[in-house]
């Protein structure tokens, strides 16, 4: 039998699995993506722009705008502002 724990955050979402039959005990993070991010967090505010609408650069300063306005960790905004360069 196996239970799925999970926990709302901005940041880092945490899974936990564990298996109660006594062989084996599961425990695991998993963080999210700059794409799960982006969905997540650029859409609670505004429409969220297309990726191929602005340049790298321009999603870089976009990305340290958005961090102080939307609250985001420095990890985050990276992980965003990777996303859309890659996207774009």
């Amino acid at each position: 039998m196996a239970f799925t724990t999970y926990s709302c955050s901005t940041s880092k979402e945490t899974t936990e699995a564990t298996s109660n039959d006594g062989l084996d005990d599961l425990s695991f993070t998993l963080e999210k993506s700059g794409a799960v991010l982006w969905g997540e967090t650029c859409g609670r505010c505004h429409n969220a722009p297309d990726p191929t609408a602005f340049s790298d650069r321009q999603w870089d300063a976009i990305g340290s705008h958005m961090r102080i306005r939307a609250g985001l960790t420095a990890e985050e905004t990276e992980k965003i502002v990777t996303f859309l360069q890659q996207s774009n």
